[in-house]
């Protein structure tokens, strides 16, 4: 390990939330960027929506906009979208990140596996893909070996602090394992 424990905890608390520009400002994002409960910044990402930088003990900042995003969907029918309709948009985003060597997160808010696979996801059946729950959920599976996605579900209350907790631990992972 090339960093005490004492220097890795110094290099955490100067953690700062990247956020993507094309993330809409509004009630929701105020009260999701509140939850994080450390600093945060809009920048342009190349993939994913949020990611992180941190200062080195000599003062640089590291982003790892490169090495770990995570990708946010507001339910199911968002979701349903980007591996339907809009698919070769968001498979194009996770070439990039592949090519990158990033892990990505795909968070999913107001969801579950079970929603999902009934084909009884998002908040409105009226906005509701076409897409069959079979091709819904493959298509995520497929995913999550191809580009190695971990998918995680939650309610909106939880998403703020968990986008910080899932960044820190990337982070904690990075300085930890620095040779």
């Amino acid at each position: 390990m090339k960093y005490t424990p004492f220097e890795i905890e110094k290099m955490l608390e100067s953690m700062v939330i990247l956020v993507d520009t094309r993330e809409h400002p509004n009630r929701k994002f105020e009260k999701r960027v509140a939850g994080f409960g450390c600093s945060w910044e809009r920048t342009k990402l190349d993939f994913g929506d949020y990611s992180c930088k941190y200062t080195e003990l000599n003062g640089s900042e590291i982003s790892l906009a490169n090495t770990v995003v995570i990708e946010r969907k507001q339910d199911g029918n968002e979701l349903a979208m980007c591996f339907g309709t809009q698919r070769k948009r968001f498979e194009r985003e996770f070439k990039r990140a592949q090519e990158a060597g990033a892990l990505i997160y795909l968070l999913v808010e107001e969801e579950c596996w079970e929603s999902l696979y009934t084909g009884q996801y998002g908040k409105s059946a009226r906005y509701r893909s076409k897409l069959t729950p079979r091709s819904l959920t493959a298509s995520i599976h497929a995913w999550q070996a191809r580009y190695r996605m971990n998918l995680q579900f939650c309610e909106a209350d939880t998403t703020g602090p968990l986008i910080a907790d899932i960044l820190k631990y990337e982070l904690r992972e990075v300085l930890e394992n620095e040779q």
